[in-house]
């Protein structure tokens, strides 16, 4: 099982805890955890990535492990400890302010 960590607004979008546990099949990369939970919860659908590029929305970052992964390749497999829920990946909404 995959575990994945949502931000507040999307917790209340999906109506879930603060972790959502999800089985990946195959390879365990951003693309393919991201595509288990849009399955699993299709109101994400365009608020993590754009529905038609697939590309990370601008104000969201993806962190494992103390790492941030959002610049990385989707298909880059993730850390072990992420693949094999010892540690969850982090979706994260990012601050801005000026």
């Amino acid at each position: 099982m995959i575990r994945v960590v949502l931000p507040a607004y999307l917790r209340t979008l999906t109506q879930v805890d603060s972790e959502v546990e999800l089985e990946v099949a195959g390879q365990v990369t951003q693309r393919s955890v991201l595509d288990a939970l849009e399955a699993s919860h299709p109101a994400l659908l365009g608020t993590v990535r754009d529905q038609v590029s697939k590309k990370r929305r601008p104000m969201v970052r993806f962190f494992a492990c103390e790492e941030d992964l959002s610049d990385e390749s989707p298909d880059a497999p993730l850390p072990d400890e992420v693949a094999t829920g010892k540690e969850p990946f982090l979706i994260i909404g990012a601050i801005a302010g000026g």
